[in-house]
């Protein structure tokens, strides 16, 4: 018999966590408590309160977390640039310390002992959910069908589907989508089937956000984006949430085809995978803050910055979130921007973002009379770089000393 009395379930109503909910109840004997959450996958999730009741589960939690997701995660990600392996804009990866948060804030409301997710043995979505749980709650028990079950195929799944009565929809009778995609406000990703193999190109029918770069509008379309602290406030001098700001960019880089990525990254177990994935949004934003920090940001912090990136970038890739180094990073990040104000102009253009225009009026540290090429009026005397060149070459005059001695 189990010693697990209550597991919360990350449920989204499809096959694979509607057959997780029928195997904890057999397997675990337990109660389940499932829990969904609205990131912005852009589906309708009420339908699987009615298939969470349907076996018998009496505490369905259905969350809009959409606000709290772009605000508390994706911006802070964004202040620091965020790239991963220098491509990846990270849109799965952001989405799980939040989900992980729920799953405990859940399980402390219910008096659940346990929680339990659908991600793979294979992939780093395990990682992500668990490391955070356990950051934040260290003695709460995990549960992970893929790591425990013998279900490891689709067929397998569809068979004890049938088996339990779990409904099953036409599109995974039929064969489905040809790939495994994850949604959210910030990305959609496609992995897995016909993207196996690397050398194909995707098929164009598999993007949902963006249409192709060479069918986007032959107009180029202006967007000018207000900074403040590092995030953008308003488009277009309107004032909007974080969720609405993102949403909206969304839409603009998917009409002019910005954002699609086709990506070979290392898997967190060792593995290498490919990808696609459509960051519209996301992208639009990592290159209107780039513009607004050169104006804003000192050159040695602007640099600073640049190199602990990477560092930041693999914490968030490889589960990290909850850690004492990424507390510490972002509390370094988000000093940074205090003076990370003004707006940014953006040029969209079948596939790119081109920055137009940018200035802050209270925190440009650009000034026109030292960098005008014409009479500086005397604001910055040039016999100075004279001696700041010979002070830096002293070293490398020295060491061409020794080796032309060397050589005679």
């Amino acid at each position: 018999m189990s010693d697990v009395k209550k597991v919360v379930l990350a449920y989204s109503g499809g096959l694979d966590t509607s057959v997780i909910l029928k195997w904890l109840q057999d397997s675990y004997q337990c109660e389940v408590v499932t829990f969904t959450a609205d990131i912005g996958q852009g589906e309708e999730l009420e339908p699987a309160r009615e298939k969470a009741g349907k076996f018998g589960v009496k505490e369905v939690f259905i969350d809009d977390l959409r606000e709290e997701f772009v605000r508390d995660f994706v911006f802070p990600m964004f202040r620091a640039n965020t790239v991963y392996e220098g491509e990846y804009l990270l849109g799965t990866s952001i989405a799980r310390p939040l989900i992980a948060k729920r799953l405990i804030e859940i399980a402390n409301l219910t008096g659940a002992d346990a929680i339990s997710h659908g991600a793979t043995g294979k992939g780093n979505d395990q990682v992500r959910f668990e490391l955070g749980a356990y950051a934040l709650k260290p003695d709460i028990k995990i549960i992970a069908p893929w790591r425990e079950w013998d279900l490891l195929s689709r067929e397998k799944l569809l068979a004890y589907a049938e088996t339990h009565g779990i409904p099953v929809e036409m599109k995974h009778k039929a064969g489905g989508s040809p790939y495994s995609m994850d949604a959210n406000l910030l990305h959609i990703s496609y992995e897995g089937r016909a993207l196996e193999n690397p050398a194909d190109e995707p098929e164009e029918d598999m993007w949902r956000w963006t249409v192709a770069p060479e069918k986007a509008p032959d107009a180029a379309e202006y967007v000018d984006l207000e900074f403040r602290h590092g995030d953008i406030v308003g488009i277009n001098d309107q004032a909007m949430s974080a969720a609405k700001v993102l949403a909206e960019l969304n839409r603009l880089g998917g009409k002019h085809g910005i954002g699609r990525q086709d990506l070979v990254e290392n898997r967190y177990v060792g593995m290498k995978s490919r990808g696609c994935y459509e960051t519209p949004g996301g992208t639009i934003m990592l290159k209107a803050h780039r513009a607004i920090e050169s104006i804003t940001l000192d050159r040695e912090v602007a640099h600073l910055k640049d190199d602990l990136m990477p560092r930041y970038a693999s914490l968030i890739y490889n589960g990290y979130w909850w850690s004492p180094e990424r507390t510490m990073l972002q509390t370094m990040i988000d000093a940074s921007q205090a003076s990370v104000n003004g707006w940014v102009r953006v040029k969209l253009y079948k596939g790119n973002v081109i920055v137009v225009g940018r200035d802050s009026r209270t925190d440009s540290l650009f000034d026109s009379t030292i960098a005008t090429f014409e009479d500086d009026a005397g604001a910055y005397n040039q016999a100075d770089a004279g001696g700041f060149i010979k002070l830096n070459a002293l070293r490398l005059r020295i060491a061409a000393r020794l080796r032309n001695r060397s050589s005679n």
